[in-house]
């Protein structure tokens, strides 16, 4: 085991806390979007002020706190619920090991490297539109997963084949890549999803760094 995982127990309810109160923040701020934005809009009173806005477009104004929160939005039910069963599935072992607050830390840090990534891609591009989702933290929890347990086999579920995690790690890495050099998604911030890969990758080598000095 990898010195910069501490092992923890559960709690009682068989879903760590920060994982249990991630996903309610989720829920909540998701049902606040439908009530007060409408379904996939990001133009109403949740989606100016805490999506992710890159600067000097002209058309919403980028805040720092944007940064944080645009990783609590969601742009519908398929987008929210598909983040939130990655974070259970691939958080609760790894906030087992690290600890709540570390686990917690990781990834925060994971989000905002995402968001950091996507407005210098959004200003290079010259694009207007907002970013949301939970994506770039779930991303870095993937590589933390990967590096924990990488001969770990995973059932994909499209399509539905067994892989171990290290290599599920690259796939995913390349994929993103590759989406977003060649914009075969768009609407989709395939390099926000690299950044929290790299700024988790980053934060987990200083860790081992820091505890082997």
């Amino acid at each position: 085991m990898n010195q910069y995982y501490q092992p923890r127990r559960v709690g009682r309810s068989g879903i760590p806390d920060v994982i249990f109160m991630l996903l309610i923040a989720n829920g909540v701020m998701f049902a606040a979007q439908n009530l007060l934005d409408g379904p996939t809009s990001a133009t109403g009173p949740l989606g100016t002020y805490l999506a992710l806005w890159p600067w000097g477009t002209g058309y919403r104004d980028f805040f720092p706190w944007q940064l944080l929160t645009y990783g609590f939005l969601h742009g519908d039910i398929t987008h929210i619920l598909f983040n939130m069963l990655m974070l259970w599935m691939f958080g609760r072992e790894l906030e087992t090991l690290m600890g709540g607050q570390r686990f917690l830390i990781y990834y925060l840090t994971c989000v905002v490297g995402a968001g950091l990534v996507q407005l210098v891609v959004a200003a290079v591009q010259g694009g207007g539109y907002p970013t949301i989702g939970a994506s770039g933290g779930v991303f870095g929890i993937l590589l933390a997963f990967g590096m924990a347990f990488p001969n770990r086999t995973i059932l994909l579920l499209i399509p539905p084949i067994p892989m171990k995690a290290k290599y599920l790690v690259v796939l995913a890495g390349l994929m993103e890549l590759y989406f977003g050099v060649a914009g075969a998604r768009p609407g989709i911030a395939n390099f926000a999803h690299l950044g929290g890969m790299a700024f988790g990758f980053l934060l987990l080598s200083y860790w081992k760094q820091s505890s082997r000095r």
